[in-house]
């Protein structure tokens, strides 16, 4: 007999096998990231579809097979329908869970990536959310994620000589993990020139300040910059672009 689990967990991708079968990719909270097989969910009569829509939130239960686990049911919680409606926030979503799911490569329990999880697809499904906002939500998550992950960027003080930054000609390091002064950028030649607006910015995503963050009205420049960055980011520690 094999072991049977039940939790919740965030749909994040759907990928057909076979005439029916699908493998869903799905973010629990008592497991971490899962993949799970769901047999013979495309076929129109099967009772697990209506919880296995990409990004909907819901009640899950699997057994542990020899060699894969299997989905047994799925019972919708939340099928965040605002976020289905509208092109701009599903792409935001999609970006979230492709990150994440590039990122995460193991199974483990992570009760932060949870509720992080819970927060954006809130935020995203509130019909109040202003659309310009959308992306800035997407950083939101990209730089509380990877600070989860154990890669938070030192913003307040230079990582290379630890003096207090000050408002002058800053670059931003990834090799460094933050932003770097002049006089040490002078010497290990790695960064990019960093606006102040933009490091107040992501000084505000990492105080996970978005009552804040959302009145902002960031110039097309500084948007420009915070994407660079945040490629560059991800380049540097993961080989991800996205």
């Amino acid at each position: 007999m094999f072991p049977r689990y039940q939790t919740q967990g965030f749909i994040l991708k759907t990928e057909d096998r076979g005439e029916a079968n699908q493998i869903l990719t799905i973010f629990t909270k008592d497991f971490g990231k899962l993949e799970i097989l769901a047999k013979a969910i495309r076929k129109i009569k099967s009772k697990l579809r209506g919880g296995t829509r990409e990004f909907c939130l819901s009640e899950i239960e699997f057994i542990q097979g020899k060699t894969y686990k299997t989905l047994t049911d799925a019972s919708l919680i939340e099928n965040f329908n605002n976020l289905r409606k509208d092109l701009r926030r599903l792409k935001i979503a999609y970006q979230i869970a492709e990150l994440l799911d590039n990122l995460i490569k193991g199974q483990e329990k992570d009760e932060k990536i949870w509720d992080l999880l819970n927060e954006i697809f809130e935020k995203l499904n509130n019909p109040q959310l202003p659309i310009t906002s959308c992306q800035l939500l997407y950083y939101y998550f990209l730089w509380n994620f990877l600070s989860i992950l154990g890669y938070k960027l030192q913003l307040y003080s230079c990582p290379i000589c630890q003096k207090k930054l000050s408002p002058e000609k800053l670059y931003f390091s990834p090799k460094e993990g933050g932003v770097v002064d002049f006089n040490c950028f002078r010497k290990v030649k790695n960064g990019q020139k960093i606006e102040t607006d933009v490091i107040k910015i992501l000084r505000i995503f990492l105080k996970k300040d978005w009552l804040t963050l959302s009145k902002l009205k960031i110039e097309t420049l500084n948007k420009k910059l915070l994407k660079s960055i945040s490629q560059n980011y991800l380049l540097y520690v993961f080989g991800e672009t996205r």
